[in-house]
């Protein structure tokens, strides 16, 4: 079984057995290619690490392609899988080859047992590894499995590594509900970059049921209630795209959304005029690695793609859409990888993908799009006018705060109306308890009939620079 190990370094994918999936077969697979990692927070089941998973347990909860989450020093988690492969050579001038790959700083090496037993490094690029005779690449032998097959078992076993492209014809997310003036500010900031500058941001909000749903149906429908846009920059060795930064405040944010009742419905991004494809490789395997984040696993999820773009004509247009089940069980599986060409995605040399009747190199990125319906609507309980963090042209400041809190009073507004607005409450937390003040104000919130301690007003307003009451 595959799972999913998200560090603060990246994601790692590992291999456990289905039957004993525990927290030391996790770890022991880890330490196959990363023997000297150090561990700051242990495997949780949770990004926030407040639902540690115990030792010795059987994880059977946990399925293929499941996402647990760890925090790690980054200085000793290395990969040393690159160079763990030992390779007989006869020829004793290999000494002399690593001597001078040392000299000139050659990074790149492989250990190599030389004629008299000795272990030498020597560059990789220079003495490839035997030709493979792998069952595929990158796998070992059949012999080296076991001695002794049938068609049958070798049948199973290919048919493991195989996928017959098909398009997938509804959605599991039936309706995506944007709320208007979230879409419209990130839609507006985009605009000040005439789409030149690339951008993506986090949906919150909830999965309800859809209209005419029976009792018994799971939600299906996507209500996005905010958008938070993480650390991030242009890609600039690419002509587009985006390079997701290390978010400091993604535990933050996830707190406070938790506290409203909210979860991460979704992604959002904007990019420039395209001609012929909807969307790049790089976004369907990113769309579908956060769809398996969100079912923890190549399970049903409504977690919903949003894109924002302007036509040739210069009329931006919103659509919504979700990845297949079986996009999400090949991104699972590590069988869809970047090319050249961005209208594409490449299958790794290890699987086999059967795209109407033959085999592929490529599958057409739109073989794995499902179209999902849109509805709008504007929020009764939140606003979206704080300044968005990690923009360019707008900074969260006290000034800010203290511009959106002095409109209480005016126009219908009330301090609490003011104070629900997503973006504003990460910015407040940053100077209050996050879990001992943040929890009443929220809950003050999410239900007007709690009221707000009187307390908690005179902090904010002094946070914010106001004087007088409200």
């Amino acid at each position: 079984m595959l799972l999913r190990v998200r560090s603060n370094v990246g994601v790692w994918r590992v291999e456990v057995p289905s039957d004993d999936c525990t927290v030391r077969s996790i770890l022991q697979s880890i330490s196959t290619t990363r023997p000297h990692v150090v561990y700051e927070r242990p495997l949780s089941r949770d990004a926030a690490y407040e639902q540690p998973l115990e030792a010795g347990v059987n994880l059977d909860f946990l399925t293929h392609g499941s996402m647990v989450y760890c925090r790690v020093d980054p200085a000793t988690c290395a990969d040393q899988s690159i160079n763990s492969q030992a390779v007989v050579e006869s020829d004793e001038s290999l000494k002399d080859t690593a001597e001078n790959a040392v000299k000139s700083k050659q990074t790149n090496m492989r250990r190599v047992i030389g004629k008299d037993g000795s272990i030498i490094l020597v560059p990789s690029n220079e003495h490839p590894a035997e030709k493979d005779k792998g069952f595929r690449k990158g796998m070992m032998a059949l012999r080296d499995m076991k001695m002794h097959w049938t068609l049958a078992d070798f049948m199973a076993l290919d048919s493991q590594f195989e996928f017959k492209i098909q398009r997938q014809e509804n959605p599991i997310c039936k309706q995506a509900s944007l709320d208007i003036p979230s879409i419209s500010n990130f839609q507006a900031y985009l605009q000040n970059f005439r789409f030149k500058r690339h951008r993506f941001g986090y949906l919150y909000g909830k999965f309800e049921k859809s209209d005419n749903a029976h009792e018994n149906d799971p939600p299906t429908k996507a209500l996005v209630e905010a958008i938070y846009e993480p650390p991030q920059e242009p890609d600039n060795e690419a002509a587009e795209g985006f390079q997701v930064l290390d978010d400091p405040d993604e535990e933050r944010v996830n707190q406070i959304a938790e506290m409203l009742g909210w979860t991460r419905v979704g992604w959002i991004f904007g990019h420039d005029v395209r001609s012929d494809h909807v969307m790049t490789a790089a976004e369907i395997i990113m769309a579908a690695e956060l769809q398996l984040e969100a079912a923890d696993g190549v399970n049903e999820t409504p977690f919903v793609t949003v894109k924002v773009a302007p036509g040739a004509d210069g009329t931006v247009s919103v659509e919504a859409f979700q990845m297949s089940q079986q996009c999400m069980a090949m991104v699972a599986e590590s069988a869809l990888v970047l090319g050249p060409d961005p209208k594409v995605c490449n299958v790794n040399e290890t699987f086999t993908a059967i795209q109407e009747g033959k085999e592929s190199k490529t599958v057409e990125n739109s073989f794995f799009l499902c179209v999902v319906p849109i509805v709008q609507h504007r929020s009764e309980q939140f606003v979206a006018d704080f300044p968005r963090p990690n923009r360019l042209d707008v900074q969260q400041t006290h000034d800010a705060l203290r511009r959106q809190l002095s409109k209480s009073g005016t126009a219908g507004w009330t301090f609490v109306d003011l104070l629900a607005d997503f973006n504003l409450l990460i910015y407040l937390s940053k100077f209050l308890d996050i879990d001992a003040d943040m929890p009443k104000i929220c809950a003050s919130i999410v239900d007007r009939s709690i009221p707000l301690d009187e307390g908690y007003k005179l902090i904010i307003k002094s946070i914010a620079g106001l004087e007088g009451s409200y």
